[in-house]
């Protein structure tokens, strides 16, 4: 950070400095958390809820990002208040067994995370440039790794990047809305109206979770917040803590009305007529014929940036939980390696890609409610958070989500395992 713009931190929290474009000064941790929420993973898992099941589950879409929303702003005000991220926290407030549990929980959910990254990036350069999908990992991992140097330059140029990389995805799917024939009103009702039409609807509605809440973000938000002003009084943290809210919802916002667009393409474009469409590549060579080259190559342009733009962070919140949870730092480049190799061994044992990139959310649900139950506890503690400890109606919001998300992780192993679940028709 330069010392101009520290300068122009704390004149703002000192109340000198007001005005609209003082939020400029605090955006950016967000911003680069929300790309979680708009990865790979959301594409395969999107595609499969609108094609089969046309707008019915928009609704689960729009409850994951709320619940996301809650949680993010819960991290970030955890680092802002405390000075330390979660990870670290859970270090130095849980019995040493525990920890090791838990990390070994977050670098499997790590792993997954990047699976689903790099294997979207990979797929989307193989399939506009004709290139084999080994290739097209290959090159994912030269661009990740070439955006990561520039965090030796501190954080503002890597928000900067991540920050084109969201708004490209953002205008990739607008563009598609006005392409795709939406239904409007069916998309409104199925956006309002809770309904679960199978069991497989619900295998898929656990993946929109795990692909919307995840953990690796819920990790990250802290760290990004911990250090990046130092507040001096109580009052200034709640200036960095309304700053920071602000951004959550902004951000969080445009992520969910992506994964929305994602749903409502994939239902306009599939589900009269080709339900059956469940990858990523039968997606693109489908849209051709349907709604145009155009159409297929916007689509393949956000999922390059999405896979690109998310291992980039998967990455870092990756290095974070390594250093939060048992204390020592790894180079860059090996912390590469070591994550994304489950995709590179994914694709030389010639597992289908989007059925691997399913699953990895579906690991990501599971493993959700470390990182959740780790924040509900951390930040209703008045011993470690003063006043700024969550008040009774947040409180209830983050055990109802947390409660809402181990419930349909319960039901995931229920029905995996054989289980017959009421109401539901497997």
């Amino acid at each position: 950070m330069s010392q101009r713009t520290s300068a122009a931190i704390a004149n703002t929290l000192a109340g000198r400095r007001t005005g609209p474009f003082s939020a400029f000064l605090f955006a950016g941790p967000a911003v680069i958390a929300s790309i979680a929420y708009m990865d790979p993973g959301n594409f395969a898992t999107n595609i499969q809820a609108g094609a089969k099941y046309g707008y019915a589950l928009l609704w689960v879409v729009l409850a994951a990002n709320l619940i996301a929303m809650l949680f993010q702003a819960l991290s970030a005000k955890l680092g802002i208040v405390t000075g330390r991220n979660l990870a670290e926290l859970c270090r130095e407030e849980f019995p040493k067994p525990l920890v090791w549990v838990m990390w070994v929980v977050s670098e499997i959910a790590a792993m997954a995370t990047d699976l689903a990254e790099f294997l979207g990036g990979a797929i989307g350069l193989s399939l506009i440039f004709g290139w084999p999908l080994m290739d097209g990992m290959i090159v994912t991992a030269v661009v990740t790794y070439g955006i990561l140097l520039f965090e030796r330059h501190g954080f503002r140029p890597m928000e900067l990047i991540i920050g084109a990389l969201v708004a490209l995805i953002g205008l990739c799917y607008l563009v598609e809305m006005f392409i795709a024939p939406v239904r409007w009103g069916e998309a409104a009702l199925g956006l309002v109206t809770p309904q679960m039409p199978d069991a497989e609807a619900l295998m898929i509605s656990v993946g929109i979770i795990g692909a919307t809440v995840m953990p690796h973000a819920v990790y990250l938000h802290s760290g990004l917040t911990q250090n990046r002003a130092s507040p001096r009084s109580n009052a200034e943290r709640r200036i960095l803590v309304r700053f920071s809210n602000r951004e959550v919802v902004l951000a969080l916002a445009l992520a969910g009305m992506v994964n929305m667009a994602m749903v409502i393409m994939a239902s306009s474009a599939f589900h009269i007529g080709h339900s059956e469409v469940a990858e990523i590549e039968t997606a693109y060579h489908t849209l051709t014929p349907l709604l145009g080259a155009a159409a297929a190559a916007v689509f393949l342009v956000s999922l390059i940036a999405s896979g690109i733009s998310s291992s980039v962070v998967g990455t870092m919140a990756g290095q974070m939980i390594m250093q939060g949870f048992v204390g020592f730092h790894i180079p860059i480049w090996l912390r590469r390696l070591i994550t994304m190799a489950p995709a590179f061994a994914v694709v030389a044992a010639g597992v289908d890609t989007t059925y691997a990139l399913v699953m990895s959310q579906v690991i990501l649900s599971i493993s959700l409610p470390v990182p959740m139950i780790a924040l509900v506890l951390f930040t209703r503690r008045r011993d470690l958070m003063g006043e700024f400890a969550n008040r009774r109606l947040t409180d209830f919001a983050a055990i109802a989500g947390a409660t809402a998300v181990l419930s349909l992780n319960f039901i995931l192993l229920a029905i995996t395992f054989g289980v017959p679940i009421p109401y539901l028709d497997a």
